[in-house]
């Protein structure tokens, strides 16, 4: 099930999703050298955040496998900036284009409900709580974190409480075709949220970063009314 579009206009265009949205492009395409296979993994390596770095549980020397010719080893002391550097950072075209495009049907509306400083405050907070969740679910780890969802996760919870009733439009695949319907947003994110959990309760080393997306995602819900202007808009 794939959100495509709406109901639910802006006021306000909404400037920091979309600087968000091309800080991410550009770091992929200058930074990542556009899905460059030595590029990508040396940013990874180098920006990407490690739980048992962070928390010095993984010991000097160990790491994991980025590529055929691509080993990061885990470093002596934690690099805090590696929390902000993490969020920007992407593994591939479809991973990019999957957080882009999640953060541009939600986040334009959750900018809206808020003045662009405290969004810009909201995003990154709830960026930190997803990367302390996922930390937490495996402090030792030496496979590096990398990606925007975690932070888009959390303005999706937010949209969860300030738009629950808007509908999001959705896609379907069904083999060889597709179709397409309407829900509500809390059928939608609720969903969404459940996948994830599930996925965080049976996921493996090394792959989607789940408690990330839980840990943002109840950011978000908590967070929102102390970030939001006023009351929703929303349409009934």
């Amino acid at each position: 099930m794939f959100p495509y579009r709406d109901d639910n206009p802006t006021v306000r265009t909404p400037v920091v999703t979309i600087a968000i949205i091309v800080l991410c492009m550009l770091t992929w395409i200058v930074l990542q050298g556009a899905g460059s296979e030595r590029k990508v993994a040396e940013s990874v390596c180098n920006l990407g955040l490690v739980a048992g770095e962070l928390t010095g549980l993984a010991p000097p020397g160990s790491g994991t496998p980025l590529g055929p010719d691509e080993y990061c080893v885990v470093e002596r002391g934690p690099a805090y900036s590696h929390l902000f550097t993490s969020m920007f950072l992407h593994g591939g075209w479809m991973h990019l284009l999957g957080n882009m495009w999640f953060l541009w049907l939600f986040g334009n509306n959750i900018e809206d409900a808020m003045t662009r400083p405290r969004f810009v405050v909201f995003y990154l907070t709830c960026g930190l709580a997803a990367a302390a969740m996922q930390v937490w679910s495996n402090p030792a780890s030496a496979v590096p974190m990398i990606g925007a969802s975690g932070a888009i996760s959390g303005v999706m919870g937010a949209y969860l409480v300030l738009f629950p009733r808007v509908k999001v439009y959705t896609i379907l695949p069904l083999g060889f075709f597709a179709t397409t319907f309407a829900l509500p947003a809390w059928a939608m994110l609720i969903y969404w949220a459940l996948l994830q959990l599930l996925g965080g309760l049976g996921a493996a080393e090394g792959g989607v970063a789940f408690w990330a997306h839980v840990g943002g995602f109840l950011a978000g819900i908590l967070l929102v009314k102390l970030f939001a202007r006023g009351p929703s808009n929303a349409p009934a």
